[in-house]
């Protein structure tokens, strides 16, 4: 028997993905780790430099979000096998780099930063030559790296690294659009797998504004208040090391030509007739989605006083890519003419002005004084690249700037 349009809208609800498909391909195996460590709440992977026998001049990077465990070889697939080949040449000036993975990736970042202090600590109790650390990650990582490194300094622990470097982090906030949040509330009716993704603590930590039911309104998680007021109790940054950091987006103020109040997405049936998304515009109250089909609705989705996040610049996911493609996967009649919008804004990403004011996410970050970061130096992309993807602007800048 023919599955009924419930059974199929259940199906395709756990399929989504909020990063990456949720069942896409494997990626390649990775080569075999010289050393794997097991730590609280997660592991690392050890790859000695050319020519080493040990850990030396070490690089610890940690993972970003998604659900569920780190995949190592997606991990370095990412790294090695797209734009640039970064373990190739980190590795060829003989630096060891130390992955760090969770067993939980969307658990709390603060969770996630004991598995990162561990990672510190033991590749301190097994470094074979005093070079000073490069300590960092990708995305939430970046974060997890922020936070244990301040903490680490208010307990006085020596973590012995001379840089900090965040690629591509939320420092002031990641975006998630409102209307594919309430889609996942909207979903949570028949399978919760793309909800537990967007409110999962890690998520909620992250996100400028969270959406905690199809009818409720778009505020700052208070998992996220609580999070930004324990950084703040540990510093806000640490202290000691150099601060850097990279943005996948551009630096001038220009956009990536998501234009606000265009469809992003829209559906025809035969489950979600008549849901479609707009890409987030101004006013209040601006409307943003609307929600229909076999489980109910209409439902109309607004917002109140929000720029124009989605065509902000910065890193961009495939938001709407990755919901799209797994609705026609299961018969639904879709057209997205924008696969990606705005993930982590450049003015985020650089932590130079916060997200709530157009002026502010639109400013022209290069002719800004660069004392306006919090960080000591940072590197903004010549286009508005996918989030936290490696390019060779990206990889030689930080190859450069590695500790001596």
């Amino acid at each position: 028997m023919a599955d009924s349009k419930t059974d199929k809208a259940r199906k395709a609800a756990g399929s989504i993905g909020l990063v990456t498909p949720v069942s896409g391909p494997a990626a390649p195996q990775a080569p075999r780790a010289d050393e794997e460590w097991q730590l609280p709440h997660g592991s690392a992977r050890v790859y000695y430099g050319q020519g080493q026998q040990g850990v030396v001049r070490p690089v610890v990077l940690a993972d970003g979000f998604n659900l569920g465990p780190t995949d190592f070889d997606w991990l370095w697939d990412g790294l090695e096998n797209g734009r640039y080949p970064f373990i190739s040449q980190l590795r060829a000036r003989g630096r060891t780099l130390i992955l760090v993975g969770f067993e939980e990736r969307s658990e709390s970042i603060l969770r996630n930063a004991d598995t990162m202090t561990a990672a510190i600590m033991q590749t301190i109790a097994e470094q074979l030559d005093d070079t000073r650390l490069l300590v960092g990650g990708f995305s939430m990582g970046g974060i997890v790296a922020r936070y244990a490194l301040a903490k680490m300094e208010t307990q006085r622990m020596d973590h012995r690294t001379a840089v900090y470097l965040s690629f591509d982090s939320p420092h002031r906030g990641a975006w998630v659009p409102i209307g594919l949040q309430a889609f996942a509330h909207y979903l949570a009716q028949v399978d919760d797998t793309y909800l537990r993704q967007i409110s999962s603590p890690a998520s909620q930590q992250m996100l400028w504004r969270y959406l905690d039911g199809v009818d409720g309104t778009p505020q700052e998680s208070p998992l996220r208040a609580e999070f930004k007021e324990k950084l703040q109790r540990v510093g806000g940054w640490p202290q000691i090391p150099m601060l850097l950091g990279v943005s996948s987006g551009r630096g001038d103020g220009v956009g990536n030509g998501v234009r606000a109040g265009e469809k992003t997405l829209s559906c025809a049936g035969p489950l979600f007739d008549g849901t479609y998304f707009l890409a987030q515009p101004q006013g209040d109250p601006a409307e943003v989605a609307v929600l229909n089909g076999v489980l109910g609705g209409p439902h109309t989705i607004t917002t109140g006083g929000f720029p124009e996040l989605d065509g902000a610049p910065g890193g961009k996911l495939e938001s709407f890519g990755l919901l799209g493609d797994t609705l026609a996967a299961f018969g639904e009649r879709v057209d997205m003419p924008h696969r990606s919008v705005c993930f982590v804004p450049s003015v985020s990403a650089v932590a130079i002005r916060d997200l709530g004011e157009q002026k502010d996410l639109y400013v022209n970050i290069d002719k800004l004084p660069p004392e306006e970061s919090e960080l000591n130096d940072y590197l903004l992309s010549s286009d508005n690249d996918p989030h936290a993807i490696m390019t060779p602007e990206i990889g030689e800048w930080v190859l450069d700037r590695l500790p001596d």
